[in-house]
């Protein structure tokens, strides 16, 4: 990582293209997955989720390159990927079905959100010290809790479903999820990182023995088609839907910091202000990316940190590749397409583990790096995560609240982020120990080869490896 040249000549180009691949499958689960839950639950059309889709792999490439690639003014110059966010599945779906808000103003927060990222991008390292381990924690933790209902409503049939529960359904996505509990089990290495992609792979064609699979989103996709800006809407802005995207991206940034630290340890870099500031900025620039070509905010992807742990490969040119396959990827909607394919109740058995896997990354990060002794920590814990689970639970609470303030109260994960920071401030403050979200050295954070895996070496090796946090 001494040059800054990527492609260099000390791996066959074979090799290197079916490392890229690797990477691109370990990703394709997750970004797949948020375009089909958030177009299906704002009401989009079988080809208007075929365009989100192609769009938002399209958009992944771009922000992965401009994070590998970098210059001086942005981009850390890691092997990092970036893929759209889990954190604003639920608050992208509330804004898109709040009256008066819209599709429109989901796009223009989140390119508001990401003008402010990169803007403030150089004061995040003051802005971070409101975003600890115990806030980051109990929020992912939220997050995950939150998505858990949206999982299950698709294992079922989806919603509105005239089959809804139906044994069929049940026993596809309870299947599916076996399936993919089964292969996290016996298997290891790549094969792991990927359980979730198979278990949707093969639960589609089980589904497709059953009559139940829909082809026609593929045969009626074309091979390709031309990107064009606001596709879907013109961006409106609405004060309360960009703070809402805000404080979703601000939680993204805290997470990609803990991602860019332990790149950086991987590879023997030490990251520094500078380096992180030029990858806040790529991640605003990506951010705003998405909201221009109608897709989503883009944050980094901590399972390829993973099989960058496990494969032993830690140069840039293998995410290189992976970039340039999903931008190549996103301009033809015929492969895109292909993800309609998947049953909500395939999608469903596999969004549980994937759902419940953010869950247990926010489980981890209090666990391992929040002092749980302390009456205090858990006393935030319990408030935050009760307040966000409890709002999510009961979404009429705040009826008679004016409408510009529901969107804000109505969100279980933003109210629950709110209460956390509150909380953290009065109990704790903003003392040093607090500052930051601390990477230890013996700290496996995304369920990776041991910390011999990160040591130079060019050849992929069978190391154990978990399914990684699409967080």
């Amino acid at each position: 990582m001494s040059s800054d040249r990527i492609f260099q000549k000390h791996r066959h180009p074979a090799k290197t293209f079916s490392l890229g691949i690797q990477h691109v499958l370990a990703m394709y689960a997750g970004a797949i997955v948020v375009p089909m839950i958030v177009g299906n639950a704002i009401g989009m059309t079988p080809e208007q989720l075929t365009y989100l889709i192609a769009i938002d792999l399209l958009a992944c490439g771009v922000a992965t390159l401009m994070q590998v690639w970098g210059n001086r003014l942005f981009g850390i110059k890691l092997p990092v990927v970036l893929g759209c966010a889990f954190q604003a599945v639920s608050p992208m779906i509330m804004i898109g079905n709040a009256p008066g808000m819209g599709i429109s103003a989901i796009y223009g927060a989140i390119i508001a959100s990401g003008l402010f990222i990169f803007l403030f991008s150089g004061l995040f390292g003051q802005l971070i010290r409101l975003f600890p381990p115990i806030v980051t924690g109990s929020v992912v933790t939220i997050i995950g809790l939150t998505l858990i209902p949206t999982a299950m409503t698709n294992l079922g049939g989806g919603n509105g479903a005239e089959d809804f529960g139906s044994l069929p359904n049940i026993a596809l996505g309870f299947g599916v999820l076996i399936f993919i509990v089964l292969l996290n089990r016996i298997s290891t290495g790549f094969i792991r990182s990927v359980s979730i992609l198979i278990g949707l792979v093969v639960g589609t064609a089980a589904a497709a023995l059953m009559g139940k699979v829909d082809f026609s989103p593929v045969t009626d996709a074309s091979w390709f088609h031309a990107i064009t800006p606001f596709h879907f809407a013109a961006p409106t802005f609405n004060i309360s839907a960009i703070l809402t995207m805000i404080l979703v991206a601000i939680v993204s940034v805290v997470e990609s910091t803990g991602v860019f630290m332990v790149l950086g340890r991987i590879v023997g870099r030490d990251i520094g202000s500078k380096e992180l500031a030029r990858g806040y900025r790529a991640e605003g620039l990506a951010i705003m990316l998405g909201g221009i070509f109608n897709s989503f905010p883009y944050t980094t992807y901590s399972q390829n940190v993973g099989l960058v742990q496990m494969s032993r490969v830690k140069t840039r040119d293998v995410v290189a590749v992976a970039g340039i396959l999903l931008v190549l990827v996103g301009f033809v909607p015929k492969i895109a397409a292909t993800a309609q394919l998947i049953p909500p109740s395939v999608l469903g058995g596999a969004m549980v583990a994937l759902f419940g896997l953010v869950l247990s990354s926010g489980v981890r990060v209090l666990g391992d790096q929040v002092d749980l002794s302390r009456h205090e920590n858990l006393f935030i814990i319990a408030c935050s995560v009760g307040m966000g689970l409890g709002v999510s639970s009961v979404p009429g609470l705040f009826a008679g609240l004016p409408e510009q303030i529901r969107i804000l109260a109505d969100n279980g994960i933003i109210a629950g982020s709110f209460t956390a920071i509150l909380m953290n401030l009065l109990f704790n403050g903003l003392s040093e120990k607090n500052a930051h979200l601390k990477v230890t050295e013996d700290d496996d954070v995304f369920g990776g080869a041991d910390e011999s895996s990160a040591r130079e070496s060019s050849a992929p090796a069978g190391s154990k490896n978990g399914v990684g946090s699409a967080v």
